[in-house]
């Protein structure tokens, strides 16, 4: 059965959160729904879901009318198999003392380096992306310069690229990831297995640091966050709170023209600014718990 996407756009978070709860009841429902802000500044919102067959074309005009949208626009997908198109296309990763590969390239590690393998998933971070890239590189400067944390947190970890690094570097240390996608929690532990590094991370299906094992384990001397803008500045006093006193957070998945204020946002919380690198469109962050 060939599989259609519906996508459409609209003023202000509320409003677009929901449309996409009012596309999960048609009917047949869609097997998946997203919502994003448009990171351009304009406060528009995107909406899209993704069906097994055609979706009812009336329905859609209905609920673009009734949430004040523009119309949908429908799409079918070609029958690809985006995991091996990935596999083919993602060449192996440099940074700094970290090889990020997929098995598909094994044979070209570098001998001396700390080698991660990591599989085209459908969970986010494969370690190719800017902003995985510029926490790698971040974590291996500050690696360098004597850095030894002992309780790391990973959070919004995807593929657990970074929780990977740390355990790889970090013997001693008792490393957690967590994720509010089930799948990427699933994918993590697998890629755990995958590395050697099977009961070094507790992985967690959690929001942010609302889990127990989080709080139980917190305060964090070192704790990745690779997500988006908005969740990043939500996040800024919870972090706050579980990153101890001179402790570091390590921040990415921002754009260059957000950076500015995320780290105002962080100031506020108490930390203050260690190091920013731009890497193309991307920024990442290393900010020190006041």
């Amino acid at each position: 059965m060939s599989t259609y996407t519906a996508l459409t756009t609209l003023d202000g978070e509320a409003a677009a959160r929901a449309l996409g709860e009012a596309l999960e009841r048609m009917d047949p429902e869609p097997y998946g729904v997203g919502v994003f802000e448009i990171e351009d500044g304009s406060g528009r919102w995107e909406v899209g879901g993704y069906f097994h067959g055609a979706p009812d074309g009336i329905v859609l005009e209905i609920l673009a009318t009734a949430f004040d949208a523009r119309p949908f626009a429908v799409s079918e997908l070609p029958d690809v198999d985006w995991v091996a198109k990935v596999q083919r296309e993602l060449h192996p990763v440099d940074a700094g003392r970290f090889f990020v590969y997929g098995s598909h390239d094994a044979d070209r590690v570098p001998e001396g380096r700390v080698a991660l393998e990591i599989e085209a998933s459908m969970a986010f971070g494969t370690g190719h992306h800017a902003t995985t890239l510029g926490c790698l590189l971040a974590f291996d400067r500050l690696f360098s310069a004597g850095l030894r944390p002992v309780n790391v947190a990973d959070i919004g970890a995807g593929t657990a690229v970074l929780a990977m690094a740390a355990a790889k570097v970090l013997p001693e240390a008792r490393l957690l990831a967590s994720d509010i996608d089930p799948v990427a929690v699933d994918v993590a532990r697998v890629n755990l297995a995958v590395n050697g590094l099977e009961g070094r991370v507790l992985c967690v299906e959690a929001a942010g640091f609302d889990h127990v094992s989080i709080r139980k384990a917190a305060p964090f001397d070192l704790v990745f966050a690779n997500i988006l803008k908005g969740p990043l500045i939500e996040l800024a006093p919870e972090m706050a709170r579980h990153v101890v006193a001179g402790g570091l957070v390590i921040l990415s998945g921002l754009l260059v023209v957000q950076a500015e204020a995320v780290v105002d946002a962080y100031v506020v919380a108490g930390f203050r600014l260690q190091s920013r690198d731009d890497l193309g469109e991307w920024s990442a962050l290393v900010l020190e718990r006041v």
